[in-house]
């Protein structure tokens, strides 16, 4: 019996995202679709952007989980429209991001509070932070600096 798209889903839940392992790919908003295509398991993915050079290794990681499950045939499909949005990142994404020290996107085009300490006094340092997806900025009252997960 073919397992449901359901249980696949919980499946690439485990897989993490590899610049950022504290985020499934699940909830980072890439996997957008999964189906039975006859005999074949097809998977649908979404970069973060076009040029995103993870992209290849989360293609990898996503067949070697679906293997160990047993799915002997799958195609996993590289879907660029329509782009991907954080707006597509899941609330337990948003939260992981924070307690793992990195500002969840905000529509204002800025983090709302800093995730190390949650003061509002934050400052922009640099547009460009460790990954083109992020920001660096800095907390004006723990002085700390965090990444911040830029809004598309």
């Amino acid at each position: 019996m073919k397992p449901s798209p359901s249980e696949i889903r919980d499946w690439l839940d485990q897989v993490p995202d590899p610049e950022i392992p504290v985020i499934s790919v699940v909830d980072l908003g890439i996997v957008r679709d999964i189906r039975w295509d006859g005999d074949t398991l097809q998977v649908d993915v979404t970069p973060t952007y076009s040029g995103c050079p993870a992209t290849r290794v989360i293609s990898m990681d996503i067949e070697t989980t679906l293997r160990d499950h047993g799915i002997d045939k799958l195609r996993i499909e590289t879907r660029i429209s329509p782009p991907w949005t954080t707006d597509w990142l899941s609330e337990k994404g948003r939260a992981r991001l924070t307690e793992y020290g990195i500002a969840p996107p905000s529509p204002a085009g800025g983090p709302d509070a800093c995730p190390r300490c949650g003061s509002a006094h934050v400052e922009k340092i640099s547009q460009f932070g460790s990954t083109p997806c992020k920001a660096h900025w800095r907390c004006r009252d723990c002085l700390e600096p965090f990444d911040y997960f830029k809004c598309i």
